[in-house]
């Protein structure tokens, strides 16, 4: 394991989990309020071997120590597993989810100390959609087991589902409901802001078409960020190891439709996954969703909602005042935290 205390945020924008910079707090004033520790270590992962982009397998990973872990030595933490938007690093995401909200929590008693673990989910195309391809390897495995193991293995914390929850903005909300609904038996709450990935197609629009004219990952790399979502998507849910150099199917070629690959892109969403998890997620112990009104995304978090509902899924969903990312900070300490604060249980 490398171990260092971090050393810097680059504050950048992102695509979905696109963040205004004022949204981030810079290291040096986070580092100067927080009274716990905020480490970055490099996580080995095995499952990530092998992917055919060629990303890392060696993967950054933040993890937040709550004020009384140095001092208290016998004493064992709840984790929460927190997974970031496409287009970020792990870097910014602390930055983004302002990890110091936990401790403003614990001045106002709203939230009780907890580890925080945020992994880098930055890939050839910008995110990985926490899925399992052997084009970017399996996300899935990485952060419900490898990762969780390791945690487990080097901190103090309850090796218990239910002191486990995972929560995650945009393509991390596609994330957490996605391992979520797989892994009922490693965590037991989850909330997700924003999700991604909801009612997903493969319909071929100009831009999906446009990916047709992306041959090497020269040309995938000097796309704006903005335009390289069908990349991700199809690196992640429509892999071929016999298409290089980008060993990705779309759903459309030489202009035309795809059935077969917009059926797998149909596949991944979290609509369909969902017929047939809705039994795991009557696992989970507290389920809560949010997303904002003037989000693009609010139509498909609602129509989300309505089907949870519809499969007897016990959940929350509200909305607020906001769009797509300008909430993140405050709701990650007013709503995530304490929410994971009342459903993992803590050591007595």
């Amino acid at each position: 394991m490398r171990l260092i205390r971090v050393c810097g945020l680059i504050l950048l924008l992102a695509n979905i989990g696109f963040a205004q910079n004022s949204l981030f707090q810079p290291l040096a004033s986070l580092q100067k309020e927080l009274r716990g520790k905020l480490e970055r270590i490099t996580v080995h992962a095995k499952s990530l071997e092998g992917n055919l982009e060629g990303d890392s397998a060696d993967r950054d990973v933040f993890v937040y120590l709550p004020p009384s872990y140095e001092k208290e030595s016998g004493r064992r933490y709840p984790v929460v597993y927190t997974l970031h938007g496409f287009g970020l690093h792990a870097t910014q995401w602390v930055g983004f989810a302002n990890v110091s909200g936990l401790e403003k929590g614990l001045d106002a008693g709203t939230t009780k100390e907890m580890i925080l673990v945020s992994p880098d989910a930055f890939t050839l195309h910008n995110g990985s959609f926490y899925s399992n391809s052997q084009t970017t390897g399996d996300w899935e495995t990485f952060i419900a087991d490898e990762l969780v193991k390791y945690i487990d293995s080097h901190y103090r914390t309850i090796p218990d589902r239910m002191s486990r929850g995972l929560a995650g903005h945009s393509m991390g909300g596609y994330g957490t409901m996605r391992i979520g609904m797989k892994h009922p038996e490693v965590f037991s709450s989850i909330y997700a802001m924003s999700t991604a990935g909801i009612t997903e197609t493969g319909e071929v629009t100009p831009a999906i078409t446009a990916m047709e004219a992306i041959q090497t990952k020269e040309d995938a790399l000097k796309l704006p960020f903005r335009e390289k979502s069908p990349l991700a998507r199809a690196a992640a849910w429509s892999s071929n190891p016999n298409s290089p150099p980008l060993f990705i199917d779309l759903p459309v070629k030489e202009g035309k439709p795809r059935p077969e690959i917009a059926a797998k892109w149909k596949a991944n969403s979290l609509l369909a996954m969902l017929e047939q998890y809705a039994p795991n997620l009557k696992k989970m112990k507290a389920i809560e969703m949010n997303v904002g009104l003037q989000d693009s995304l609010v139509q498909s978090n609602r129509v989300m909602d309505t089907a949870l509902t519809d499969a007897g899924v016990p959940h929350h969903f509200e909305t607020f005042e906001g769009n797509h990312d300008s909430q993140v900070p405050m709701n990650f300490q007013m709503k995530v935290l304490p929410f994971f604060s009342r459903e993992l249980t803590f050591q007595k």
